[in-house]
């Protein structure tokens, strides 16, 4: 099969090899495949596009072999064939002796899964939750370490690193925080849907880092009126970085430009997700 497409991004074919659930709502899949070593990322909130099969599907349907013209091919296929494609951040990778990309991690929001959950889960999250060794998916991933789909780009004078994400922004902001180097320091704050979804994070960064379990009536009212009410340290050249549900990135954003007066080019938001609509819908507003 064919997977080059335009640098700085090609298609990856891809399976499962280990999966560690790291929450109730929260699973972590390793895949390997034999063109990884092509993977590469400098970047620690790094965008990937995943294709996954439906069940029945040994494997996702993408019309790799058409080069640049794969997204139009794709579009054509039947809604029961074509692959389930899905945005994700990179957690981690690994590399062999030689530095070629061997393994990568994603982590998957198991919304919809959890025991007693209000929403119907969708076709990633089932996915995630049934993964086993040999799975096979497709992965539209960077073929250059340095590419635009990485965010995460504070400027050199930055004295202070600033971070909030939901859930979907976890990994990527967990990666972040554990690259940070000694003398860096950074407030995070990092939300969740239960208390048993908190991690662990290592870093030589002085970093103070809060996790919140969502409460599910307050919404992104309640998670503005926790950073408003929250101190940061004096900075002369803050960095801030939010991702997460649009609006709440939305809501954050204004807070830390309007109303802590830091500059709008020093602030990074991505919006991950958007209550109520699908990744489908979103891509047909887009």
């Amino acid at each position: 099969m064919t997977t080059a497409v335009a640098a700085p991004f090609r298609f990856f074919s891809l399976q499962v090899v280990r999966t560690r659930r790291l929450g109730p709502s929260l699973a972590r899949v390793t895949f390997v495949g034999p063109d990884l070593h092509a993977f590469h990322s400098d970047g620690q909130d790094q965008s990937l596009s995943l294709f996954l099969p439906h069940p029945g599907q040994a494997e996702p349907a993408v019309p790799v072999e058409l080069g640049d013209g794969w997204w139009q091919g794709w579009r054509e296929l039947p809604d029961d064939v074509r692959a389930v494609m899905r945005s994700y951040t990179l957690r981690a990778l690994r590399r062999d002796a030689d530095g070629h990309t061997a393994e990568i991690d994603i982590d998957f929001v198991l919304h919809g899964v959890e025991p007693d959950s209000p929403v119907q889960a969708g076709p990633a999250a089932r996915w995630a939750a049934d993964a086993a060794p040999g799975d096979r998916v497709v992965l539209l991933g960077p073929a250059v370490a340095d590419n635009r789909a990485i965010r995460f780009r504070p400027p050199e004078d930055t004295d202070l690193v600033v971070i909030w994400g939901d859930e979907t922004a976890v990994p990527a902001a967990c990666a972040i925080v554990e690259s940070l180097p000694a003398g860096t320091r950074a407030r995070v704050w990092l939300e969740v849907p239960h208390a048993e979804d908190v991690q662990e994070l290592k870093t030589a960064a002085d970093a103070e880092v809060t996790w919140l379990v969502k409460d599910a009536a307050g919404g992104p009212e309640a998670t503005l009126a926790t950073l408003r009410g929250a101190e940061l340290p004096p900075a002369g050249h803050p960095y801030v970085w939010i991702a997460g549900e649009s609006g709440c990135v939305k809501l954050l954003r204004r807070h830390f430009v309007g109303e802590r007066g830091i500059d709008r080019r020093r602030v990074t938001f991505v919006g991950y997700w958007r209550q109520g609509l699908t990744e489908e819908q979103l891509r047909e507003q887009g």
